[in-house]
C-alpha cells in the first residue's frame, strides 16, 4: 500500500467515521541502549548489566491525534496478544476502526481471522503496509523514542525493574500527545 492508496484509505476512513491506529510490536530487553552520553575527561562510562536474553515484549497503537495504546508482557507476542490489544481498541474506542500495520506472522494467523469471522470485523478493518518498509509506520518512532530517548542507557536490574521503568516511560509519554503526533510526519504522513 502506497501513499496514494494510504490517501484514498483516508478518506473511506473520514466518510465511515472510523479511527485510524497504526500498530506496531518492539521488545525491551535488560541490555541497554547505549547512546551517547556524557562523562569526566578520560573515564569512560562503564554499564554493568547481565548478560541475558530475557525480555518484554510491547504492542503499541497511535492515532494521528496522539493517543497511545499498549499492552506488554513478558513472552514474545503471539496471536493471542495482538488479538487481546484489538478487542481492547474495540472496548476502547467507539465507532469502526482502521488498523494499519506490517505482514508480521501474527497479524496473518488462523486465530485472528477466526476472532474476525466471530464478529469483530463488523467494526474493524485491517489494512497491511507494504513489506520491507518499517518506514511507512508512524508507531515505530514511538519505539525509538522511547529507546533512544526516554529510556537510553537505562541498566534494568531485572524484569520486574524494566517493567516498572516502561510503565513511567509510557506514562509520560502519554502527557506528550505532541511526540505521539511528530511521529506521523517523520513516517512521510501531513494530512491524517
Amino acid at each position: 500500500m502506497g501513499r496514494a492508496a494510504l490517501a484514498r484509505g483516508q478518506k473511506n476512513a473520514d466518510r465511515i467515521g472510523a479511527t485510524i491506529l497504526f500498530v506496531d510490536e518492539s521488545a525491551f530487553y535488560l541490555l541497554p541502549m547505549a547512546v551517547q552520553t556524557w562523562a569526566p575527561c578520560g573515564q569512560t562510562p562503564v554499564l554493568h548489566v547481565p548478560l541475558t536474553r530475557d525480555h518484554l515484549a510491547t504492542i503499541s497503537a497511535i492515532t494521528p491525534d496522539g493517543q497511545l495504546f499498549f499492552q506488554m508482557q513478558a513472552h514474545t507476542s503471539t496471536s493471542a496478544d495482538v488479538i487481546a490489544l484489538l478487542q481492547g481498541l474495540l472496548d476502547s474506542i467507539v465507532g469502526p476502526l482502521v488498523v494499519i500495520w506490517d505482514g508480521a506472522p501474527i497479524h496473518r494467523s488462523k486465530a485472528l481471522r477466526t476472532w474476525l469471522a466471530e464478529g469483530a470485523a463488523q467494526r474493524l478493518h485491517l489494512e497491511r503496509l507494504p513489506g520491507y518498509a518499517p518506514q511507512l509506520n508512524p508507531d515505530a518512532g514511538i519505539w525509538q523514542w522511547l529507546k533512544r530517548w526516554d529510556l537510553r542507557n537505562l541498566c534494568g536490574r531485572d524484569l520486574a525493574h524494566l517493567e516498572q521503568d516502561l510503565l513511567n516511560a509510557y506514562a509520560r509519554l502519554h502527557q506528550r500527545p505532541d511526540v505521539i503526533r511528530s511521529c506521523f510526519p517523520m513516517a512521510g504522513y501531513f494530512d491524517l
